[in-house]
């Protein structure tokens, strides 16, 4: 923050009421930029959550539309290789579907704990606690009289 150039030149002539403006419009300006944080780091959870999602919903969309057609086809397949009895051949098609789809799902579980892991919002709170603890032991020190310092352009700031 700008707190020590802004008005370091004209420190002696602001009156109280405008000391606190000034110190209220910049704490708000921290809420601000804080809430603005958190909100990105929210938004990379929402899309790691949104690519787990997915993922296990390819997982079902594969599993279920997979078994009649690969089944069939695997089955006789593996009948034809091996001339073993249908049943069986059929029973090993349906293994291999699940398998695919259980690795599916390992990759969904996989977005999911990682959008989990994330945990944007509590690094945002612990950030504005900290800088509220900061801001809670602040102490006033004393300014350079206007001869003592040089002058220093007023610095705005950005409203990024």
């Amino acid at each position: 923050m700008s707190t020590a150039d802004d008005g370091a030149d004209r420190g002696s002539d602001r009156s109280l009421g405008q000391l606190v403006a000034h110190a209220t419009t910049e704490v708000s300006a921290l809420v601000h930029d804080e809430i603005a944080l958190a909100k990105a780091e929210l938004r990379n959870d929402v899309k790691r959550a949104g690519v787990g999602g997915l993922a296990g919903g390819a997982a079902a969309i594969v599993l279920l539309f997979s078994l009649p057609m690969l089944s069939f086809a695997l089955a006789y397949g593996i009948q034809a290789w091996s001339g073993w009895h249908l049943s069986v051949c059929f029973l090993l098609s349906f293994a291999a579907n699940v398998l695919v789809a259980g690795l599916l799902g390992l990759i969904a579980l996989v977005f999911f704990k990682k959008a989990k892991a994330g945990k944007g919002p509590q690094k945002t709170v612990a950030s504005a606690k900290q800088t509220a603890a900061v801001l809670g032991n602040v102490k006033p020190h004393p300014r350079q009289t206007v001869e003592e310092h040089p002058a220093v352009e007023s610095v705005t700031r950005s409203a990024v």
